[in-house]
């Protein structure tokens, strides 16, 4: 044959090399990633070939090499499918996620990675103590999935429309009521609906300060907000905050005035992570201290209606008449985290809020939104929360009764009167990290203090979600974490 030939047959027969090898490479790693799963099927030889321009003769070969490797099997007249279990091939990936137990003994902790590898924890079996969402269980999915089947023909005549800036006007209507039964009267026109209280927090954080502003926050806070100021390239000054009485209003005024902090973010109703109520009093003379200096607050408080006494609480807003307040509240909490809708009341900043909406996001989804808008309208919203809460005080009873009795001496709680997150100091011996990471070795989790602070104040405190029922299992789980905190304090 012609040198020439030769050549040009050489190119051909490396090139297929190539081919089916990299056909071979690709299924294996959607087989390692689980996209292909352990029984499933792959495409067919002549459907692969098609959807990879590919010769039947490269395909075969890159399958024969997959089942060489023990990935896939051959069935007769069935076609080939997956034998290998997806985790067999991860195992030794360069890019496995950290095991939540090793990232807490690691020298640097990453809050975002640790709070995403915890929740991952979570998904996989955990013990939810950890969690920093409720139950799901107590939510109504079935009347918020009857609504919504419903709607949905309806939404898609309506167009888009239909759920941009402010939001769906029925379900305006509903929070503006909602909040009047709570003695707060609004005016509708200013409520603008978000994708959850993250965006809204996030849009109101936006309107109110420049990048490389101070923002004043409590300590120890919920973690996100420290997130949020760090991702708009803010800086966060970290308030004293009492377990009881809730932020040093002192201590704020002061970093105003000496830090220049152009903004707080505060929690003042059954704060996350210690859980306690501020009274009327200090939420008054907060807003007035805030006035005098034309500060914005931004209000989180996406738990005051997951109140254990017989009145609700007020909030920051009830006080505000300057405009300062920007007020982020949810239905996440109480009715459906899945639909993800929040509000805000952003005062003088609407305008640059809905702006920021319209910007960031374009709209909130219309669907959740009507379906919410007809369960407050038609259902029985308050009937739903009478259970809840009174579910939530009998578990928060029975979880603090058991830190107390199971922890080692030296251990104390906070006393949440709202909520569903109670807050643990351990012995100075035992650190919270170590902690997490011996718990998540035996299948807990538990939300580490240091997440809650950007430094160590809070290494030897752990906050406990205790919305789940109390079994068998959590009482278990609670006796062992008690027991290994035991350890680590001798």
């Amino acid at each position: 044959m012609h040198p020439i030939l030769w050549y040009e047959v050489a190119q051909k027969l490396e090139a297929e090399v190539t081919l089916y090898e990299t056909l071979a490479a690709d299924i294996a790693s959607q087989i390692a990633q689980g996209v292909i799963r352990e029984g499933e099927k792959i495409p067919s030889v002549r459907q692969t070939s098609q959807h990879h321009n590919l010769s039947v003769s490269t395909v075969i070969r890159a399958f024969l090499l997959l089942e060489s490797q023990g990935l896939i099997e051959s069935r007769p007249q069935s076609g080939y499918f997956v034998r290998r279990k997806p985790t067999v091939q991860a195992s030794s990936s360069a890019n496995e996620p950290i095991a939540p137990a090793e990232m807490a003994r690691g020298d640097t902790l990453d809050t975002s990675e640790f709070v995403l590898t915890t929740l991952r924890s979570i998904n996989q079996g955990s013990v939810p103590l950890g969690s920093p969402y409720p139950d799901p269980a107590v939510f109504p999915w079935a009347r918020l999935n009857q609504y919504a089947n419903a709607l949905s023909r309806r939404v898609g005549q309506m167009g888009m429309t239909a759920d941009l800036p402010p939001g769906n006007p029925e379900l305006i209507r509903q929070i503006a009521r909602r909040h009047l039964e709570n003695g707060l009267p609004v005016d509708a026109s200013e409520i603008i609906v978000t994708t959850g209280a993250t965006e809204a927090l996030n849009l109101c954080l936006q309107a109110v300060a420049p990048p490389g502003s101070v923002i004043a926050v409590e300590s120890p806070t919920y973690y996100a907000l420290l997130q949020a100021i760090e991702r708009m390239r803010m800086h966060a000054v970290e308030i004293p905050t009492d377990p009881v009485q809730g932020i040093d209003l002192e201590a704020l005024e002061r970093a105003i005035v000496e830090q220049g902090a152009a903004a707080c973010m505060v929690m003042p109703n059954f704060q996350n992570p210690l859980g306690f109520q501020m009274s009327d009093e200090r939420k008054r003379a907060m807003v007035e201290m805030l006035t005098r200096h034309d500060v914005p607050v931004i209000e989180n408080d996406v738990y005051h209606e997951l109140y254990y006494g017989d009145v609700h609480p007020t909030s920051l807003k009830n006080y505000d008449t300057r405009g300062l307040v920007l007020h982020c509240n949810s239905f996440s909490k109480t009715l459906s985290p899945a639909n993800r809708i929040g509000w805000a009341l952003p005062g003088r900043y609407r305008a640059q809020v809905e702006k920021l909406k319209f910007l960031n996001t374009l709209n909130t989804p219309a669907l959740p939104q009507l379906a919410i808008a007809e369960y407050l309208k038609n259902d029985g919203y308050d009937y739903h929360l009478r259970k809840v809460r009174k579910a939530y005080a009998q578990q928060a009873s029975i979880m603090t009764a058991a830190v107390r009795r199971f922890f080692p001496p030296g251990t104390s709680v906070s006393t949440p009167v709202g909520g569903y997150l109670l807050w643990v100091n351990l012995p100075d011996g035992v650190r919270a990290l170590e902690l997490y990471a011996r718990a998540q070795e035996r299948g807990i989790s538990v939300g580490a203090g240091n997440i809650f602070a950007t430094g160590d104040a809070f290494q030897h405190c752990i906050r406990l979600n205790y919305s789940y029922p109390w079994t068998a299992e959590v009482e278990a789980a609670v006796r062992t974490l008690g027991s290994l905190a035991g350890e680590l304090a001798s």
